[in-house]
């Protein structure tokens, strides 16, 4: 079910912070029309922590709705608060998501015990399939190799895939020996993606993919082939522009990007994150330029 190039989507707002329904329809049929195999509504880069819980599965249902079982919808539903991660799942499930992407507990930082107790609670009454998501340059809370395989061998049938936003290529190759390759990997860097796949990734979670889809569905159709040199030629042509979605603070340049490609497409976000500045403006131009 989940595979290949998966957009983790921006979400668009009005000037005046509305979330523009409109706009993000037309982006969902865009992006499903370019190849992504998936979708994330309401990750990381869809700024869900500016949307309250009313908001954040508005813009999931929207998504599934557009979607129209075309592709599969993962919605993040993550919290440092167990009960609220559980009724997040909830809510998922009610919007109509095929799975749900979870972070660790962020900020009150548990150890690896209370990352496994947190899953194993979460497990306990799972609605949806659990995508976990390890982002610990984000979250601080890094689920360690040992725990990834506890929480995956004790729930097999609920954690049926990772996210790998640690950006420790090993990892890759301890997952796949201990749990096999009925285990979904994802890579959640665009920019080790391709080394993420040799090892046996099987697809990522995706900033670049907002902004050229079919590029990026291209590229993980290369290397599911095993086409490594055709993956290897469009891994560097779109380097530059993954290097570039992190020229300032996440989402401001991939909102910025969409305005280039998509021409109307809104640019604004919500605060605390601000628009891309000059140099990371210039940036994305000359990787846009460069594919």
């Amino acid at each position: 079910m989940f595979s290949g190039s998966i957009p983790a989507l921006v979400t668009p707002f009005a000037a005046d912070g509305r979330f523009d329904e409109a706009a993000f329809r037309d982006f969902v049929e865009w992006q499903i029309a370019e190849g992504s195999s998936a979708l994330v509504a309401c990750g990381t880069t869809g700024e869900a922590a500016t949307l309250d819980k009313d908001q954040h599965f508005h813009v999931v249902r929207v998504c599934v709705d557009q979607a129209r079982g075309r592709v599969p919808v993962i919605a993040g539903a993550g919290s440092n608060d167990t009960r609220v991660a559980a009724a997040n799942m909830r809510a998922a499930k009610d919007a109509g998501a095929d799975a749900v992407l979870m972070v660790p507990p962020y900020y009150n930082r548990p150890s690896q015990e209370g990352i496994f107790r947190h899953f194993e609670a979460l497990a306990a009454d799972a609605p949806l399939p659990v995508i976990l998501y390890n982002v610990p340059g984000r979250t601080v809370t890094d689920i360690q190799p040992a725990t990834v395989i506890r929480i995956v061998q004790a729930f097999p049938d609920v954690f049926v895939a990772i996210k790998d936003a640690s950006g420790v290529l090993p990892r890759a190759t301890q997952h796949r020996l201990a749990l096999g390759d009925g285990f979904i990997q994802l890579s959640g860097n665009d920019e080790t993606a391709l080394p993420f796949n040799a090892l046996g990734g099987r697809g990522c979670i995706s900033v670049t993919a907002n902004v050229a889809p079919r590029l990026s569905a291209d590229f993980q159709a290369a290397c599911a082939e095993g086409r490594w040199e055709d993956a290897l030629g469009l891994h560097d042509r779109l380097y530059a522009l993954h290097d570039a979605m992190f020229a300032d603070a996440s989402p401001g340049p991939v909102k910025y990007a969409l305005t280039r490609v998509r021409p109307g497409f809104p640019p604004h976000l919500r605060l605390p994150m601000t628009p891309a500045g000059d140099a990371a403006r210039a940036a994305v131009d000359a990787a846009l330029a460069g594919i």
